[in-house]
């Protein structure tokens, strides 16, 4: 029933809910005309081109999609020199702006929390192929994803011949890095024994 206040007239709390209802409804778009609202067809975007989507990689341990090219310890050594000595050191050993990378295998089993662990290429990589996929997205680190696939693999097959991990004739390549044994790679696992957690196994 109609509400009389101060000379105008209300109309009751239902009728305003339909009012606002029909008045809120969404409205076919302009540029389609006679579409439903749903099925519009807007034509946004582009399809992304191979140097689009050249960005955006993950390498799994296994190697699928690694990019074409290769690298030796030589011409890695090169590339080190110029893009990662200033902050790994010049014999790798880590600096206070970036990390160690050789050495210290076994050290994450010592258990001797007054010696901590050193997290280095040889104790705490599984795979060679991780390793790629790590370089090739974050560094160096003044200019991340800037490395060349070719300098990647240079960069890594000098690192690995450093570490004693492969010999210093062999080429890295997507073929052979998937091959490399990892010094500690026995030393990771799957499983993990906690009952909220589901196991990859």
């Amino acid at each position: 029933m109609p509400i009389t206040s101060r000379g105008m007239t209300w109309l009751g709390l239902s009728a305003c809910a339909v009012i606002g209802a029909v008045g809120c409804a969404p409205q076919q778009p302009r540029n389609v005309p006679g579409a439903a609202y749903s099925g519009a067809k807007l034509n946004l975007g582009t399809t992304p081109s191979a140097s689009d989507m050249s960005g955006y990689f993950s390498y799994p341990a296994d190697g699928r999609g690694l990019p074409p090219g290769s690298g030796t310890y030589s011409a890695g050594e090169k590339v080190y020199q110029a893009k990662c000595l200033a902050c790994h050191g010049d014999k790798l050993q880590g600096t206070k702006l970036g990390d160690r990378l050789i050495g210290g295998r076994g050290t994450l089993v010592n258990n001797n929390p007054a010696k901590p662990p050193a997290k280095t290429i040889e104790s705490y990589w599984p795979y060679a192929t991780t390793i790629f996929d790590y370089v090739k997205r974050a560094m160096p680190f003044n200019a991340p994803g800037s490395l060349k696939d070719d300098e990647v693999y240079a960069v890594i097959a000098y690192i690995l011949g450093k570490a004693n991990v492969i010999g210093k004739t062999e080429v890295i390549n997507a073929k052979t890095l998937p091959e490399v044994k990892m010094p500690n790679r026995d030393g990771f696992t799957s499983h993990d024994p906690r009952p909220d957690v589901r196991s990859a196994d």
